[in-house]
């Protein structure tokens, strides 16, 4: 049987985290905070891994990489896949060398799952046991899917209660992992589930009064379509025969793209693009809320964003952080 540290990441908790919806202003403040704690960035934004993807995603100026050093950002074509696996082992390979520079790790963006897995660490299983899988996949073809989804009510119930009837691979996962780790997969996963007082972490929030934050997309939006978004999106389809499926629905791009296919007229391409954004942003609050490590910082319109920053600097430096077990 295997041991659960062989197969999981542990939560990086000595490094500081800022983010925040879309359009609040992480990514200048960011560079403000990473000058003053000595840190190196390292992006907590699923969209920025993609090259060529520029403008629909607002990343990092290279003026403002040159300032700071930025990772994890332009990793991957827009016709290849990038799993939430990857961003995790890539994150902990980054944190680790930029440690051993001596420096600080920053921790910027506004990807939930992304933020969630550095938090509390996650479980990625082992290898696929390919024997196994043939085998189970046999019994599928011979007795059907329902008696799959039995053999996952006896072994894992509450992966069997989570997972569609018809998600024949997933359900497999589930019995191949309970099968090498004597665990059943949603017990494995638990472990996972816990987070840590807010004031024992520097994990800090953007929060925007909604009509302003509004306001801000708004006219980021705007500005996107005025840089050029258009012909961005037009030159990834003339240069990639399909886009990744991530890719392809990021807000923005989807939007775009059904304008080119003269679905709708530019104009209703930016209010949309401006209604799912707002929708988007939305979503990253509800789950900020959902993470107890997150403290919001008041970002006030016509506010000081020097104040702002001295709070999170005022309160990171009185944080006394833990360190991690590993299972």
């Amino acid at each position: 049987m295997q041991a659960l540290a062989d197969w999981a990441h542990p939560p990086i908790w000595d490094a500081w985290y800022l983010t925040g919806p879309t359009a609040s202003g992480k990514s200048g403040l960011a560079l403000a905070l990473a000058q003053h704690i000595d840190a190196e960035i390292i992006s907590m934004d699923s969209m920025a891994v993609y090259k060529h993807m520029d403008v629909g995603t607002a990343k990092p100026t290279a003026e403002q990489r040159a300032t700071v050093p930025h990772h994890l950002i332009d990793l991957v074509e827009p016709n290849e896949d990038y799993s939430l696996s990857c961003f995790v082992q890539d994150a902990q390979r980054v944190y680790r060398e930029i440690r051993e520079r001596g420096k600080q790790v920053l921790f910027v963006g506004g990807t939930p799952l992304y933020l969630k897995s550095l938090l509390r660490g996650m479980f990625q299983g082992p290898p696929a046991d390919w024997e196994f899988r043939k085998q189970v996949e046999a019994d599928v073809e011979q007795y059907g899917i329902d008696e799959l989804r039995k053999r996952l009510w006896q072994v894992d119930p509450l992966t069997a209660h989570k997972l569609h009837p018809n998600d024949a691979r997933r359900m497999i996962r589930a019995l191949e992992v309970a099968k090498i780790m004597g665990q059943p997969l949603s017990h494995l996963q638990a472990q996972f589930e816990n987070g840590l007082p807010a004031e024992r972490l520097r994990v800090f929030v953007l929060g925007l009064e909604r009509s302003w934050l509004h306001h801000r997309i708004n006219e980021r939006v705007d500005q996107m379509f005025a840089s050029g978004l258009v012909n961005e999106v037009r030159g990834l389809l003339a240069r990639y025969t399909a886009l990744q499926g991530t890719a392809r629905q990021a807000v923005g791009y989807k939007e775009v793209i059904q304008f080119l296919n003269n679905e709708f007229d530019e104009a209703t391409a930016i209010e949309h693009v401006k209604a799912h954004t707002r929708q988007f942003a939305r979503r990253q609050e509800i789950w900020f809320r959902s993470l107890s490590e997150c403290r919001r910082i008041d970002v006030l319109r016509g506010g000081d964003l020097n104040e702002v920053l001295e709070t999170i600097l005022e309160q990171g430096r009185e944080v006394v952080v833990p360190i991690p077990r590993r299972s």
